[in-house]
């Protein structure tokens, strides 16, 4: 659909070196999509980046930042493009909203759907849709209707479509979301469950006790937050008050946060689990269950210009975690001596240090005997008003808008 007249050849060699990788490592398997992928010049909805920067794989482009530098808008990395495609299960004739507009998906979205379906891409700022809309007309897709409004309200005029995709880091489920879906239609959105996001494609369900969302798939990815009514921000617990340990919280502070203003004076406590990972494993299912299985689950983050050595996590910038009272603990890593894998310990501070730490412990070793290797577990997504009684026994988090249930599915 493309009328481009003139394109590098390098680029098209990038772009089929791309989709030649995503097919390798398994993420791309339709053939529509691979075709759609070859077709669309991605280089071209991304005109101030390099080719090798546009055709990175792995990596997003990122198009609008703030004056501190955080980032507003981008174009997702070709994999988590395919992975999304793949999930929102996409037929000539389709109708599609993408909530979260940049261009470049919305060209594959009607590549996907074809003459005979329609495509609507929705933003919330001006800058962003106008961008897009231009890059869509040069490029052959002026029938992609462009929006920009904010997407968490309906969209006038729209009525029913059969795929909702949200491009966009989302923390809740706006009711205009699943308002807008046709019987049976899929909801596809970057969720954020306890600080974790995952790429989850939902069905529609009706229940004994009336609809719900329930995932058919969930995986792991990451995403620019979402602005306008529906944004929301973790908070922050700076350990002992200071900003050298930070701990993240994304449904609430602990009910007295200040009780851990004295942990970091304990002597640590640290164990070794014997749990051992390759260095390539997929951890999708061992960060669900540390989020379903500690109340207390969060996330730690240390200044490193301002790193003391209190806390030695293997990534400074993010480490899983937990906090019970007046302690909190950690998740480290070590190499095993063939070198090929790491072994996971924890720490712990506080007057409650070696339980905590023996609690999160018995967490990892649950993991390896019973969840490593296995599905992820159930997402479900309930009205905000749904009793506690109607909703399967697991984690479950209350946003403003909806009550999401984390569960494993049974044996």
């Amino acid at each position: 659909m493309t009328n481009l007249t003139f394109e590098p050849a390098e680029a098209t060699r990038l772009r089929n070196k791309v989709v030649d990788e995503l097919r390798a490592d398994g993420t791309l398997s339709s053939p529509e999509i691979e075709a759609a992928m070859r077709a669309v010049p991605r280089h071209a909805f991304t005109p101030d980046t390099s080719l090798e920067n546009a055709y990175d794989t792995y990596a997003a482009v990122i198009t609008k930042t703030d004056e501190h530098g955080v980032q507003l808008s981008s174009v997702s990395a070709p994999q988590i493009q395919a992975m999304m495609l793949e999930q929102a299960r996409l037929r000539p004739g389709m109708r599609v909203l993408e909530i979260g507009s940049g261009g470049l998906n919305a060209a594959y979205l009607a590549e996907l759907v074809g003459e005979d379906g329609e495509v609507v891409t929705v933003d919330i700022d001006p800058v962003v849709t106008g961008r897009a809309r231009r890059l869509l007309d040069e490029h052959g897709y002026g029938r992609v209707h462009v929006i920009t409004a904010d997407a968490a309200e309906p969209i006038p005029d729209l009525g029913e479509v059969d795929v909702v995709m949200v491009t966009a880091g989302a923390w809740d489920i706006a009711p205009a979301w699943t308002a807008q879906l046709k019987p049976g239609g899929r909801l596809v959105v970057p969720l954020r469950m306890r600080g974790l996001t995952r790429s989850v494609a939902f069905t529609h369900v009706t229940g004994v006790h009336g609809d719900y969302l329930e995932s058919e798939s969930a995986r792991i990815c990451g995403f620019v937050p979402m602005q306008g009514s529906t944004a929301h921000r973790e908070e922050l617990l700076l350990v002992g008050g200071t900003p050298e340990i930070g701990l993240r919280f994304d449904d609430g502070l602990p009910p007295d946060p200040h009780r851990l203003d004295n942990a970091v004076t304990h002597r640590r406590h640290e164990v070794w689990t014997g749990v051992c990972v390759g260095l390539q494993e997929l951890l999708d299912t061992l960060q669900m269950t540390m989020a379903i299985s500690l109340p207390g689950f969060c996330t730690m983050a240390v200044d490193e210009d301002l790193d003391t050595g209190i806390v030695t996590p293997s990534n400074k910038r993010f480490a899983l975690a937990a906090v019970e009272d007046d302690t909190f603990a950690y998740l480290v890593t070590r190499r095993t001596e063939d070198n090929e894998h790491v072994e996971y310990g924890v720490h712990a501070l506080g007057p409650q240090s070696q339980q905590l730490a023996g609690q999160v412990a018995d967490v990892l070793r649950d993991w390896e005997a019973s969840r490593r290797g296995g599905p992820s577990p159930v997402i479900r997504v309930y009205p905000a008003s749904t009793p506690t009684d109607q909703i399967p026994a697991g984690r479950v988090i209350d946003k403003v808008h909806s009550r999401i249930s984390l569960s494993w599915p049974a044996a």
